[in-house]
């Protein structure tokens, strides 16, 4: 990593600023602090301890689907872990969720150019008969040409959409491409279709289908639905510009309309400030085809290891550092909703609140998402990121799934962008795996996690939209 020592003097003072200039303001991060960080700094790039949860969670537990035995014995593992590396108020709190889970699943074109297609029951497919539907296939551009179309067009029919997915940083291209995985079963069942087969939402070239979610209410969505591999998708198009195709559809579920799910929490209580909270999260579940390392392992092994740095300092920040791994977020933002709706009487003490879930590449913007007067304080969070590689950002940091209801609900996010460029190569299929991982980045990401949950704990900065405190100005 580059730079990687040149940070001591942006550390101690900045001049910022903001929004307009006459509003600057002199903001000074307090020497000691300052000097706090740069030692976390240095420690997060030589990290082992948020690498080795991951590295343990992939391999002692693998993946972790959302309400099922696996991701229990997940909570289970995690709150030893969690305890085992001294946090305090480790704990579960639970709530339920529909449950589903794939026990089957082939597709195969029929007629005289059979051949069996790669496919991956979408989460919430409805399951077809004992040995398959078996249907023609109507070609789409997009869900909204599907949308458009014409009913006679797909009564009793398959709907095929093949839209592509492109790569890119920050990940821009998966909002506009998973719109055809949440919408595609919904759509088709309206106008009478059968079931639903999408190119699957991800941006490598083999035969690896991504499964993930699909819209819908309770445990099921509207019909069968699977992703086809990329080449799979590319075959079927180029089937279908010989001549009408049919396949036969053959997938199997379970599904239960209330499963066991929790939240795992653990913390690192504050001083003269405890009752006010820094959160830092990630998602403990997966999905079920690979190990689930980037997709939120990672994540996971990110905030617990620096936070483990922070509680590991001779002193305790000033705010209490809470740690939470999600459940069930691949499912439905389930976690999330449940920390929201349990800590709703408490969520203006939340002062900071940030999320990985996006892989491990290295972290190459900072967002912030905080009220005017508080302007200044981002701009020293970032100024300190910046020899990390780290390009400063605007204010409209969306904070991540999971903390999106805290967003909403105002408190204040950031978002430390990671590079996402390679990262849907893998999310959500097999290849999910740890050796994905690159440990360099990966320690970058605990590095810069560790420095501005630190300064967000002991500094005491208000980041809401209201006057500077008193310790920002000293």
């Amino acid at each position: 990593m580059k730079n990687r020592r040149a940070i001591a003097s942006v550390l101690a003072s900045a001049w910022i600023l903001c929004g307009q200039a006459s509003l600057a303001q002199d903001v000074a991060l307090p020497e000691d602090i300052a000097a706090t960080t740069q030692g976390l700094i240095d420690a997060g790039l030589q990290d082992d301890v948020g690498l080795k949860f991951v590295e343990d969670l992939t391999t002692e537990i693998g993946a972790r689907l959302a309400g099922s035995p696996d991701e229990a014995r997940a909570r289970v593992w995690s709150i030893n872990e969690l305890k085992e590396l001294g946090f305090d108020a480790v704990r579960v709190e639970d709530f339920t969720i529909p449950y589903w889970a794939r026990t089957r699943e082939s597709a195969r074109v029929t007629g005289p150019n059979a051949q069996d297609l790669v496919i991956t029951a979408l989460g919430g497919s409805r399951a077809t008969p004992q040995g398959g539907l078996e249907a023609e296939l109507v070609r789409f551009e997009s869900l909204a040409e599907l949308q458009a179309a014409d009913p006679a067009t797909i009564k009793g029919k398959i709907a095929f959409i093949d839209e592509h997915m492109y790569k890119t940083q920050n990940g821009a291209g998966y909002g506009l491409a998973v719109r055809k995985r949440s919408g595609c079963a919904k759509a088709a069942a309206e106008k009478g279709g059968v079931a639903c087969l999408i190119r699957s939402v991800g941006t490598q070239p083999r035969r690896m289908p991504h499964t993930g979610g699909m819209s819908r209410e309770g445990a099921l969505g509207d019909l069968p639905a699977a992703a086809l591999s990329g080449p799979d998708a590319d075959q079927l198009t180029r089937l279908l510009a010989r001549g009408p195709v049919s396949v036969n559809l053959d997938i199997g579920v379970e599904y239960a309309d209330a499963a066991p799910s929790g939240n795992v929490i653990a913390e690192i209580e504050g001083t003269d400030l405890k009752d006010e909270i820094v959160l830092i999260g990630c998602h403990l579940d997966s999905w079920d085809l690979g190990t689930g390392a980037l997709d939120d392992g990672a994540g996971c092994g990110i905030v617990v290891g620096a936070a483990k740095l922070i509680a590991d300092l001779p002193t305790k920040p000033r705010r209490t550092i809470r740690v939470i791994l999600y459940g069930s977020e691949e499912v439905g933002l389930f976690g999330g909703a449940a920390y929201a709706r349990q800590h709703a009487e408490e969520l203006d003490q939340h002062v900071l609140a940030a999320e990985s879930d996006f892989g491990a590449g290295r972290i190459w913007r900072f967002q912030t998402n905080f009220g005017d007067s508080a302007m200044p304080y981002g701009a020293i969070m970032k100024e300190v990121l910046m020899p990390l590689g780290v390009s400063p950002g605007d204010n409209a940091a969306g904070g991540g799934p999971d903390i999106g209801v805290l967003r909403r609900a105002g408190v204040p996010v950031v978002t430390p962008g990671q590079d996402g460029r390679d990262y849907f190569d893998y999310h959500h299929t097999p290849d999910d795996t740890f050796d994905k991982i690159d440990a360099e980045e990966f320690r970058q990401n605990v590095a810069v996690y560790a420095a501005f949950t630190y300064i967000a704990a002991d500094t005491g900065w208000n980041f809401r939209n209201e006057p500077m405190s008193p310790v920002g100005t000293e």
